[in-house]
């Protein structure tokens, strides 16, 4: 099939004495390793290192107590709520033999935000009865990652997860090859879709996809993200939304396998967990440690230049760090920022800063987590360094991220991608006894989902009643901790059902999931 004429759319071995240097002399000389490998505040030219802004908190949360009793409850997993899964489709074939076309998406923004864009193109294949091509993800603007959905996700789990829901094909056919993403990056395309609303209907499809289907076999929709709404669709579309997003969606065998060697060393003592470099010694020692079962918490920082600066919050870096991001913030959404209109203290007061290190810290001493606390950061990059962390890692000096747990023979595959690292936090994430975030965002969304969906622990911090007790300069240790423990009682993983205009990837009750 030729393109429609312009008329139609006229608009390992032998490990060396170094090698076993290096794994012993942590074990004796604790940090010789800083398990963060980020740039060192000196080639922040605009930043200059905050001190620390709740000092009176952090010597009474070094000075803490924790009972053995309120341990034990941090660390015990749920107990089951009532529900269970019932996202999976019946084994029996659930689509037509003929398909009405194929539909194309091409998918913006990072990890998070594409994956919720997958579950959504599958929906769309439903709703209108077309062959759903693999989705093509754009190349990030922030990160500047090209990774395709091959390079992240099981395409062969994918298709055969779908099977009996809609038919997926790697490719187009040979006769509309001509659709591609150059192909509607020159002119004006009839079998592009340009048009659809953020959370569109079903029936918006029905009557403006539907057609230029059944006119050209094919409609191409850019762009996708948040094309589809979540309230009054079919139970049989919400479903399927939730069989992709927690069923079809695997990570590729690399990154699993990687995941599974940083949980593996998680678990075990700490001075077991530091890099030995790979091959024959890194082999020896997982074999002889695979078998401890220490428990851990992920901890997602979401505290980058572009999170900070869109926030306009200011961070402790002084003046130098307020211009910087003022400039970044100007240059990136042309100064057009809702929070820039209020000051520092009116956005703290409302909830809208996302929690430093040094707070989310404060917040998990404050509940009972100790200095001995195993943390895995998932983070991509922490704006400020390690001098920005300090804080934190004063509180829990066993933290550890990718590149302190993994060799660099095993993070061959995934460094400098930034999707690829995310995807190896989001799998470790899923893995932890706990998780909790700094702030929310499509990171922090996708992974309360999930682990609400598999009844997992995870810490959904209150950011107005923090915001309140951190404004309080005065506020005693202990009048902190009990506040803290008071309004983080029921945030710890209980089940709550999804309100209108919510997202069913955050809130699966009652759309993923049965009364058990």
């Amino acid at each position: 099939m030729r393109p429609p004429s312009s008329n139609q759319y006229h608009q390992h071995r032998g490990a060396s004495y170094v090698a076993l240097l290096m794994l012993l002399l942590p074990a004796f000389w604790p940090g010789i390793f800083s398990p963060l490998d980020h740039a060192s505040p000196s080639i922040f030219s605009e930043w200059n290192a905050p001190r620390p802004v709740h000092l009176s908190l952090l010597k009474g949360a070094i000075q803490r107590h924790i009972a053995d009793e309120q341990r034990s409850d941090l660390w015990s997993p749920l107990p089951p709520q009532g529900w269970k899964s019932c996202a999976r489709s019946l084994d029996t074939p659930g689509f037509p033999k003929k398909s009405s076309g194929y539909i194309q998406v091409f998918l913006d923004g990072g990890l998070n935000q594409q994956r919720m864009g997958i579950c959504d193109a599958v929906a769309v294949a439903k709703i209108l009865n077309a062959t759903l091509v693999i989705p093509y993800l754009e190349e990030n603007s922030v990160w500047k990652d090209s990774s395709s959905f091959e390079d992240i996700f099981d395409v062969e789990h994918f298709i055969g997860a779908l099977k009996y829901d809609i038919p997926v094909v790697r490719e187009l056919p040979k006769e509309l090859s001509w659709s591609t993403r150059q192909y509607y990056a020159v002119a004006i395309r009839a079998t592009r879709i340009k048009t659809a609303p953020l959370h569109a209907s079903m029936n918006w499809y029905l009557e403006n996809a539907l057609p230029v289907l059944q006119s050209y076999g094919i409609a191409a929709i850019a762009p996708f993200s948040h094309r589809l709404g979540f309230d009054n669709m079919p139970e049989d579309i919400q479903r399927l939304r939730c069989k992709v997003n927690f069923h079809a969606l695997t990570f590729v065998p690399h990154i699993n396998a990687l995941g599974d060697a940083l949980v593996k060393r998680l678990r075990r003592p700490v001075h077991s967990s530091m890099s030995t470099g790979g091959g024959y010694l890194r082999e020896m020692v997982d074999e002889l440690l695979d078998r401890e079962t220490g428990k851990f918490v992920a901890l997602h920082l979401r505290f980058d230049k572009d999170m900070a600066a869109h926030s306009a919050c200011d961070f402790g870096g002084g003046k130098a760090e307020r211009l910087a991001l003022a400039k970044y913030r100007q240059v990136i959404w042309q100064g057009r920022v809702t929070n820039s209109q209020f000051t520092d203290e009116e956005l703290r007061s409302q909830g809208r800063c996302p929690l430093t290190p040094e707070e989310i810290g404060l917040l998990l001493a404050a509940l009972g987590f100790d200095s001995n606390t195993r943390l895995y950061l998932a983070s991509h990059k922490v704006y400020g360094g390690e001098a920005r962390i300090s804080a934190l890692r004063k509180l829990f000096p066993q933290m550890d991220d990718k590149k302190s747990l993994a060799s660099r023979e095993e993070l061959s595959k995934v460094d400098g991608k930034a999707s690829l690292l995310a995807a190896v936090d989001y799998y470790v994430s899923m893995q932890s006894d706990v998780f909790i975030s700094a702030s929310p965002g499509n990171m922090h969304n996708a992974l309360v989902g999930h682990r609400t969906y598999e009844n997992l622990k995870t810490i959904r911090p209150s950011m107005t009643l923090l915001s309140q007790l951190f404004l309080n300069k005065s506020l005693p240790w202990a009048e902190f901790e009990q506040a803290v423990r008071f309004g983080h009682k029921n945030r710890q993983g209980q089940i709550r059902l999804r309100k209108p205009k919510q997202s069913i990837y955050t809130y699966p009750l009652p759309d993923c999931m049965c009364e058990a």
